[in-house]
């Protein structure tokens, strides 16, 4: 029964007119234990391109930092921006080489190249390409509020609102899942981060 005492959590991203919103609770939680309440999941990759994480933190870091160094090497052999497609293609092929050991964590890759994208990715590596999306403990219930209501013409206030009633009705009803929402934006002018600080 080891999956009892896999971590919790609720991450969510959903593309508007001109950019990404990418948000996650910040509770970390192992079984019926909660290990920590300020930990940030939302990871800014490169000027364009941002990341999301649900699972084992340690994985999640080391995951999204061998991304970012490999990035930059990549800008400064092609001297332009690195695609979030093909950010998100990076990271799939880190998680296969890693799938008899896998790194335990699911990823959604958001960013903005000629027009804002957004990506799934499993614990294998498995990409999926989607205008919005949810992973963790909580994404059913972030997905039955983000399916009645995006829209892909939406302003960024209007997405932003999207991202946290999505987060907070999560909240309400996982238990792994709670204390306060951080929120990545990312542009065409970069990135930008927010964070929720609540108690539920």
């Amino acid at each position: 029964m080891a999956f009892e005492f896999m971590p919790g959590a609720t991450v969510v991203g959903i593309s508007y007119n001109g950019g990404v919103v990418l948000a996650a609770e910040k509770r970390v939680s192992f079984g019926h234990f909660v290990v920590n309440k300020n930990t940030k999941k939302t990871f800014p990759v490169t000027a364009r391109v941002g990341a999301a994480c649900a699972g084992m933190v340690a994985d999640m870091q080391v995951l999204v930092r061998q991304v970012e160094a490999l990035a930059k090497i990549r800008k400064l052999e092609t001297r332009r921006e690195v695609p979030p497609n093909s950010i998100a293609k990076l990271m799939s092929v880190i998680m296969f080489e890693r799938r008899y050991f896998p790194l335990l964590t699911q990823v959604i890759v958001g960013g903005i190249d000629d027009k804002p994208q957004i990506y799934t990715l499993d614990p294998l590596g498995s990409v999926l390409p989607d205008d919005y999306a949810a992973v963790g403990t909580g994404a059913e219930l972030a997905l039955g509020i983000m399916d009645a209501e995006y829209n892909a013409e939406m302003a960024e206030e209007k997405a932003r609102e999207l991202a946290i009633r999505a987060i907070r009705s999560a909240i309400q009803r996982d238990a792994a899942s709670g204390d306060g929402i951080d929120l990545l934006f990312v542009t065409k002018e970069g990135t930008k981060e927010e964070t929720i600080s609540f108690r539920n």
